[in-house]
């Protein structure tokens, strides 16, 4: 049985680094770990998602939109997230 790198997997799957499809690939993944970030920093805050919502001005929706898929959300809104938690970016 041949076994393959990570990196060939990769390559097989998703594409070539450069590509399209794994440079999308790429930003989804940066995307979704932001998500976990904040949700992650906002409960060791001690802290619910109407409270975070309220400092920056957006519904309990957004915020949890926001941590489950940041892909549609601004640089703005991020920035504002991270003050209103307190966390260096």
């Amino acid at each position: 049985m041949k076994t393959y790198t990570l990196n060939e997997v990769k390559v097989k799957l998703i594409g070539k680094v450069g590509t399209p499809n794994r440079d999308l690939f790429a930003y989804e993944l940066q995307m979704d770990l932001i998500g976990k970030a904040i949700k992650q920093t906002r409960l060791e805050r001690k802290m619910t998602q109407v409270e975070l919502g309220k400092l920056i001005g957006v519904q309990k929706a957004q915020i949890s939109r926001l941590e489950s898929n940041t892909s549609n959300v601004t640089i703005d809104t991020l920035m504002r997230v991270f003050k209103a938690l307190k966390a260096n970016v």
